[in-house]
C-alpha cells in the first residue's frame, strides 16, 4: 500500500514511516491543520476519530479542548508518540488513545463518532475510497466528517504535496467516494493555505470537504 501525507512523497509500508518518525522529534509541524480548526472550532466536544492522524497534530489539539479522540495510523511510532505527547500535558480536558491499523480496512466503528477528520490521506483511487467509507461509517446522527488534502491543480499551481498526480484530488472526488453513504455534504470547496519554503512564503491549493449525518428525528 502506497501512502503519501503533508507535503511528502508516499512510502512503501508501515516499516518506513516508522524509521522516518524515528529519525525526527516530529515529522509535521505540532500545529493544527488551519481547515481542520476553522471547521470543528465551534462543535461541542464529544468522541472523534483522527484517520491516518501521524503524531496526533489534530487529534491533540482536539483533546486539549475536551474532545475524546481516537488516532488511526499504520505507524506505531507516529500513534506511540502521539500518546507520548498528550501524557506531558499538565492539564488534560479530554482524553487521547492511538489505534494501529490500515486505514483502508476498518471498520472504525459504527456511527459511534461525533466528529471523523481525514487530513492529508493521500492514497490512489480505489484505497482512498475504500478509507472514506470506512470513515463515513463511522460518524454518528448529527456528527461530522472533515477532509482536507493536497487538491489536484496544486501539483501545477500551489507548492509541496505528493508530485504524483494520481495521489491527488478535487473536493468533487471526496463528494464522489462518500455518495451513498448517508451524509449531507455542506462544503466542497478549494482552499488555499500558505506555507513556509526556503524562499519564502508561498500558497498551497487544497481540497476541502465537510459532511453531516443527519440527526435521528425524535
Amino acid at each position: 500500500m502506497r501512502i503519501a501525507l503533508e507535503g511528502k512523497e508516499p512510502f512503501v509500508d508501515s516499516k518506513d514511516w516508522d524509521a522516518r518518525y524515528s529519525e525526527h522529534d516530529l515529522v509535521w509541524s505540532a500545529e493544527p491543520n488551519v481547515f481542520v480548526v476553522e471547521t470543528t472550532a465551534g462543535l461541542p466536544a464529544g468522541r472523534a476519530l483522527d484517520i491516518a492522524g501521524g503524531e496526533g497534530r489534530n487529534a491533540l489539539w482536539l483533546a486539549d479542548r475536551g474532545w475524546h479522540v481516537t488516532i488511526v495510523d499504520f505507524s506505531a511510532v507516529a500513534v506511540g508518540r502521539a500518546e507520548q505527547l498528550w501524557a506531558q500535558r499538565e492539564q488534560q480536558r479530554g482524553s487521547l488513545k492511538g489505534t494501529i491499523g490500515d486505514v483502508t480496512e476498518g471498520p472504525w466503528g459504527s456511527a459511534e463518532f461525533d466528529l471523523v477528520v481525514l487530513a492529508y490521506l493521500h492514497l490512489p483511487a480505489r484505497q482512498q475510497r475504500s478509507a472514506l467509507q470506512h470513515a463515513a461509517r463511522a460518524v454518528a446522527p448529527g456528527g461530522h466528517v472533515v477532509v482536507v488534502g493536497h487538491h489536484t491543480d496544486n501539483l501545477a499551481h500551489g507548492s509541496g504535496g505528493p508530485q504524483d498526480p494520481a495521489l491527488l484530488y478535487t473536493p468533487e472526488d471526496v463528494v464522489a467516494d462518500l455518495k451513498g453513504a448517508g451524509l449531507a455534504v455542506m462544503r466542497a470547496e478549494t482552499v488555499t493555505r500558505q506555507v513556509r519554503a526556503d524562499d519564502g512564503p508561498r500558497s498551497a491549493l487544497d481540497a476541502l470537504v465537510v459532511a453531516v449525518r443527519p440527526a435521528l428525528s425524535s
